[in-house]
This record gives structure tokens, sequence and C-alpha cells, in this order.
């Protein structure tokens, strides 16, 4: 089957040139990657219903016979054309309508019985479908796939694509689950697997189907996220003798919560009482006192004389944290420095050439600190923020610059515990699960666009009085993938500056196509108060710290996941006044009105984000994929027993083979290395 990813889909029939390129925008290039494009969805036709107990406004499959013609007419109101007749089985009657289609008389024929797909609604005059899909009996009755589509391009030549396809299968597959796998947890073989996946026969088939694939999938992950980790598990060659938390705690003007400081005990047990490095997340809530927990962390380190560098995925975030740092330890003799892109060539160079040479005791910095001409004396502990912004290997580079180094991994984003365990399956975790006293409750309020005049007033009020606030877009620039209606950062700020009850107030705009320096100078702007309200879109979402802001506004607000809502709603709140999220939406579906309603009701963020997987899956849950993970084509985290599972079988394969070398896994390892091959991972090649 690997040969099929080298052969393009314009070696199926029908494909040309201008289907290629709608391919292409699924993400399907070749012959394997269209074997591998499943379906989203099925329709089952195996099982007709009959009328009379088929349930109303739900897609469902009936048999039925056309009793007369089709009755053809043109409606009073628009001038439609439309078409009626009633089908009718043993149970009962239904009327089937269908608009402006010319030919479907021609196409039913009155004393012919067909099956009809679609939804049944009840009307004053009786039953109804509208538009149902149909086909003869024996030309449809069994389970058909529904694939994710681009303008242009309709199901029925995905399916007959996928079809064409599944006949270059060989007869032989080489399958990457070796069979004391398949037999030991019962799954099918590769072969079955694939054709099923496309084309099932019923719903067990469909099962079996299903649950092979994703036991593969989530055993592939799991197996590269374990090999890659793996490097850094080693006996450590760093020992800490003493635990200088007390000393540490002595310099703050505060008290740790009880969470805080159980999270600085984990982590200083890991670092001096076990023979290994310590492999920890520290997981806790927007405003819950990571940095405060990292600080006390990286004092211990460099009190027992070596070094520690702090990786953030912003240069806003790595300024923050720098001034934080500088601040917590002055006057303590540890030097801090700040290593990003953008300094000068000079200043890179002398930061640089003092970490190696041991002057420089924390370094808080962005990438810049995986460059190969970052080394470090004697790096001992190595902390990365907003760890899902990370790919592993970035991580695994930033260990390699020490001798085994302890890793502590921090993230603001709550991660329910089902995804916990395939993104930071060998970590140990620990929670802030409590706010520091005085830190505000945010009001949030969910309103329609009719009161986005009465919300900017109530912003021009606090600004007034000497606040600041947000305003999130979700898209940057005009014609961005925008729906009707939908403004951008840019067209938004300048309605805002043309508007005669706004356009006095310093309005500045923040987007990621900015240039670092610019980005830079409009946040320092707003930080110094400068800039009175922001427009923004979620690149303020993490680390940006202004506590004079009180208000964040957030348009389109259902256009966002849970978890991202969250973490932009925790930009206010930071101060001493009454803060506000306002939820701009007019998407009434029950979909968006549960999702905006969640966040009305509720701040914790791990509530949040179990709500935030239920209803989206794994895949957008940090928002525009930024979690490091490979893309998953069919898996999902929200059946803790295949993740239980896989993982049972990733400890037998690892102890039985720990760096995959069995000649029964080389399918395995040539799989890691496919699924990966996208995020930047080279440690698999």
């Amino acid at each position: 089957m690997p040969g099929l990813f080298f052969k393009s889909i314009e070696e199926l029939k029908g494909i040309g040139k201008k289907r290629v390129e709608q391919f292409r925008r699924l993400g399907v290039n070749s012959v394997g990657d269209l074997l591998m494009y499943y379906p989203r969805d099925y329709e089952d036709w195996s099982d007709p219903i009959p009328i009379a107990e088929a349930p109303l406004d739900e897609n469902v499959c009936i048999k039925a016979t056309l009793r007369t013609p089709m009755r053809v007419g043109m409606t009073s109101k628009r001038g439609m054309l439309i078409s009626k007749a009633s089908v009718e089985d043993e149970s009962g009657w239904v009327k089937i309508i269908y608009f402006n289609n010319k030919y479907i008389s021609s196409m039913l024929q009155a004393g012919e019985t067909y099956l009809f797909f679609g939804k049944i609604n009840r009307t004053d005059s009786g039953l109804q479908m509208i538009s149902p899909v149909f086909s003869k009996p024996e030309d449809g009755g069994n389970i058909h796939p529904i694939y994710h589509l681009t303008t242009g391009l309709p199901n029925r030549i995905v399916a007959n694509a996928v079809s064409e396809a599944l006949t270059m299968l060989p007869k032989m597959i080489n399958d990457p689950l070796p069979q004391w796998i398949r037999d030991r947890w019962n799954l099918q073989g590769l072969d079955f697997a694939i054709r099923k996946i496309h084309y099932p026969d019923n719903a067990d088939e469909l099962f079996m189907a299903k649950r092979r694939l994703v036991f593969e999938e989530l055993l592939v992950l799991n197996l590269g996220l374990r090999y890659l980790k793996s490097s850094s598990r080693a006996e450590n060659g760093i020992v800490f003798e003493k635990d200088y938390t007390a000393d540490f705690l002595s310099l703050l003007p505060f008290k740790f919560t009880n969470a805080q400081s159980r999270a600085v005990r984990d982590c200083i047990n890991d670092m001096t009482k076990t023979k290994y490095p310590m492999n920890r997340l520290v997981q806790g809530d927007v405003g819950s006192g990571k940095t405060a927990v990292a600080a006390a962390v990286c004092y211990t380190a460099i009190k027992n004389g070596c070094q520690a560098a702090f990786m953030v995925p912003t240069e806003i975030l790595a300024q923050q944290h720098y001034k934080s740092m500088t601040s917590i330890l002055k006057d303590t003799g540890i030097r801090v420095e700040l290593l990003t892109g953008s300094l000068t060539p000079k200043n890179k160079r002398l930061i640089r050439e003092n970490l190696q040479s041991g002057e420089i005791d924390l370094v808080i910095g962005t990438h810049a600190l995986l460059t190969d001409d970052t080394e470090f004396k004697n790096l001992a502990l190595a902390i990365t923020d907003e760890q899902h912004r990370f790919g592993v290997s970035q991580r695994a580079t930033l260990l390699s610059k020490g001798n085994h180094p302890h890793l502590l991994v921090m993230s603001a984003t709550p991660i329910p515990r089902t995804l916990a365990l395939i993104i930071y399956g060998d970590l140990d975790i620990s929670v802030i699960d409590e706010l520091p006293p005085g830190r505000q409750k945010i009001d949030t309020l969910v309103i329609d666009s009719k009161k986005r005049t009465r919300a900017l007033s109530f912003i021009r009020k606090n600004i007034d009085e000497g606040r600041q606030c947000y305003i999130v877009c979700p898209l940057v620039e005009e014609g961005e993938n925008s729906p009707e209606g939908l403004l951008s950062a840019e067209e938004y700020a300048q309605q805002l500056m043309m508007n005669e009850d706004m356009r006095d107030i310093p309005i500045g705009i923040l987007h990621g196509k900015m240039k670092p320096a610019d980005k830079e100078a409009v946040m320092t702007d707003f930080k110094n108060g400068d800039i009175k309200l922001l427009v923004s879109t979620t690149v303020i979402e993490v680390g940006v710290d202004v506590p004079n802001a009180n208000i964040i506004m957030i348009e389109n607000a259902d256009r966002f996941g849970l978890s991202q809502l969250h973490q932009l709603r925790g930009r206010v709140g930071r101060g001493s006044e009454k803060s506000y999220c306002i939820l701009v939406s007019d998407n009434n579906s029950p979909d968006a009105s549960r999702r905006l309603k969640t966040m009305k009701n509720t701040s914790n963020g791990f509530k949040i984000a179990d709500e935030d997987l239920k209803l989206r899956g794994p895949g957008d849950f940090f928002g525009q994929k930024q979690h490091g993970l490979p893309e998953l084509k069919i898996a999902g985290f929200g059946n803790t027993e295949d993740i239980k599972e896989t993982q049972q079988c990733t400890e037998e394969i690892l102890k039985a083979s720990p760096d995959l070398s069995s000649p029964d896994l080389k399918g395995l390892k040539a799989e890691i290395k496919r699924l990966f091959s996208k995020t930047g991972d080279t440690a698999l090649n």
C-alpha cells in the first residue's frame, strides 16, 4: 500500500486537473491519501423503517411505492417549479416534494418501489419529505459514505473516486500491526478495515473497521510520542542537594496558595529524591500563579549552582515573564536575561557567550533558545510554558542542551484528563486548582448584535473612568475566508475610528500578521495606557497582562472554541476593578447556545475544557491546531477505553523492543514516521 501514496489521483478515472485542485484543498494528493480520507458520516439505507414508525425531523430511509405520477406545477409566490407525489408502504403514506427539478417526473415512475432517504416532517396536510435522495432497492440498500467536501466537489464524485481507488489495493497488504497485536486485541486486518470504513455492508462491519483504524492511529501516536520522549529519560547526573523553597518564599510580598505549595513541593521532590530527571506538567487555570511556581523551582536549581532556561511561544510572553522574574529575583544575585529573535545580532551574541560561560543563571526566551549556537555551561532545568504550542522535538532540542536536565512543562490551557493521557503520557501532573486571593470574578454576558451599541457605550463609560478594554475579532483582514457580515479586526477598528461616539478614543490594532516589532510597539502602548481600546485577534489569548483592562468584548463568539474563549476572558480581571466579558453572537443554533451558556455559567477552566472536547473533539481544541500533535484522520479522544487499550499495547511493545527494532515492528515504525512527518519532528527519521 505505501506505493499508492506515490500515485497521483489523476490516475483515477474522471479526475482531471480541475478535480485535482479540488481534492488538493481537502489535503488529498495521492491515491493513498484518498483511501485514508475517511467518511465523516454515513447514511444507513440498509434497514428501511416503516413510514408509520419513522421518527420526525431525523434522517431516515423508507422503502415505498410511488402510486401516482409526479404532479408538476408552479408555486404562485416565487414562481418555482414544484413536483409532488404520494408514496406508501404497508404502514402508511408520505408526500414527497421537489423544487426546481424539471427531470424528477421522468426519474420516478408510478407503480415502482424506491428507497427514499431524508427527513420526514408533519404538516397540517400530513407527512412530507422535502427533496429526499432516492434509488432503486437493488442499487442502494446499503450504508453510504458521506465525506467532508469543498466548493464544486460533490459527495458523489468523492465516493466514486474512493470506489475506484479501492480497486487499486493489492491483494496482499503489508499490515503494520503484527499478528500478535491483532489477536490480542481482536482487531481486523488492514485490508478489511480500509474497504469497510468506506463501504460497509452493515453496522457491525463499520464498527469493526473503525475500531481497527482508531486503535492503529492511537497506537502509532502513543508510540511516536513515547519514542520521542524517551530520549530524555535517563539517569540524572545532576544532583540537587538542598531545597531553597523557604528562602524563595521569604522574597515574596504574598503567600502561596495551598495548590501552589503542592506544585512546588512535587517539583522539588522530583529533583532531589529520584535518580531520574523531573518530567512534570504543572497545569493551572488563567491567573492561578504558575509563573511564581516556576520562579520557585528556578531558584532552587540556581542556588544549587546550575542554570535554568524558560522557553515561551511569543516575544510578548517572554518579555512579561522576564519582567516578572527580574522583579521577584532582584537583590538575590541571580542574573536573568532575555533571548528573543528581535534582539540585535550583537546582543544575541553577548547573551550566548555569557550563557556558555555560566555568567547568566536564568534565560527566558522564545525559539531563539533552540538554535545550534545557544549553548549552556550547566543547564539543569528546562521549562516550557504553553507547551501545546511547541512540537515534541522542540522540547527535546531544549533538553539536549544539558546533561539530562529536569523538565517542567506549564500550561494555562486546562486539558481534559483523556487528552492529557495522550499528550503528556509520560509526565507526572500537578494541578493548581485554586486562584490567589483578590483575583477578580469576571461577569460574562451573552448578547446579540442588536445590543452592540449599548455594549460600546458601556466600554466608552469605563474608558472615560480611566480603564482600558479589548475587542476581539475572529479575522485579521478583509477577505480572509470572510463569511458575509463578518468584520475583520482591521475593518472593525476602522469603523470604530469613524464612530462619532468612539473616534476620540486612542484605538490600537493587533494581529498575528504584523511584524514582531510592530506588535511589540502596540502592546507597549497598551500596557502604558497610551492605547485605551485594543482591537485584536486571538493573538492576545496567551500571556498579555494589563491589570488596568477590565472589559473584553468578543465578536462572533460562536466561532471560537470554549477553551479559547476562556483564555481570552482571562485577559481581564487582573486588577482591582470589576471586570466583564461580553460575548456577541447572532447564532441561535442549539450547539452555539449551549457553548455560550457554558461560558456564562462557569469560570472553571477544567469544566469548560471537558465540555469543549465533547463538543468539538481534539482537532481544533487549542485553536488553529497549535498543539504540536500530528493530525489524526479518524481517532478521537472521547473514548477513554480506546486510549487505555492503546497505552497498554504501547507499554507491551516498548517493554519487548524499546527502540522498535524488532522485525515485526517495521511497519509500525514506518507509520510513526509518516504520521509525524508534517509536525517538524525529525527525531524518528
